[in-house]
């Protein structure tokens, strides 16, 4: 093997960096269950190394500005180092009205090249419909991002009845048949991604 193919197996073994965005930050929401049932999945997987962006602790304005201020760029750096560190993403997110929380969309605005060339994937909740509506805009957005949706989601529909007081889920085999696919997809596309960009810097 030469230096070169030594290079890329090193790089291609190496864990992915996987950065988890809890989208919503309302009061007495129901991330938290969904958000740490997901990480009990990543627990098992030696391929990624995991970090999270919660939304509800980080104080993000509405209001887009071209000069942030100095307590918004305070707020900014706390996350964006982490998007821009991070080789691939799960978004973990609610349906609010046929759509995705505008915490979500603020993030996703106040950043650009973070997400660039990245895979995304999507845990999703709600009612009937399990988030998905939400996760079909998204893909809408992420594509704009120039980032790559993956195909499989893991969604809870009626999620508030699946899991029990103490946050586990009642009858887990369909959903952990459901992640490990998510997961299997998105460390095939974030390595892809990752050792192609390591030949040639994406867009150039």
């Amino acid at each position: 093997m030469d230096i070169t193919n030594a290079v890329q197996a090193t790089v291609s073994a190496a864990p992915l960096t996987l950065a988890v965005v809890v989208a919503s930050d309302r009061e007495g929401r129901f991330a938290p269950v969904i958000t740490d049932w997901f990480r009990s999945r990543l627990a098992e997987r030696e391929d990624f190394t995991v970090t999270v962006v919660d939304l509800a602790e980080v104080d993000l304005p509405t209001s887009l500005s071209y000069r942030p201020s100095p307590a918004v760029s305070a707020e900014l750096a706390k996350v964006a180092p982490v998007l821009e560190a991070a080789d691939a993403f799960v978004v973990v997110t609610p349906e609010y009205n046929h759509s995705f929380p505008a915490s979500l969309k603020n993030l996703i605005d106040r950043h650009y090249t973070e997400w660039q060339a990245k895979p995304v994937g999507f845990v999703s909740y709600g009612g009937i419909s399990g988030g998905l509506r939400a996760v079909e805009q998204l893909r809408q957005v992420y594509a704009e991002m120039h980032a790559v949706t993956v195909r499989d989601t893991v969604s809870f529909h009626h999620a508030h009845g699946l899991f029990d007081e103490d946050g586990r889920h009642k009858d887990p085999a369909g959903a952990e048949g459901a992640a490990k696919a998510l997961l299997d997809q998105l460390g095939w596309w974030g390595r892809a991604l990752k050792d192609a960009k390591s030949v040639r810097p994406y867009g150039a």
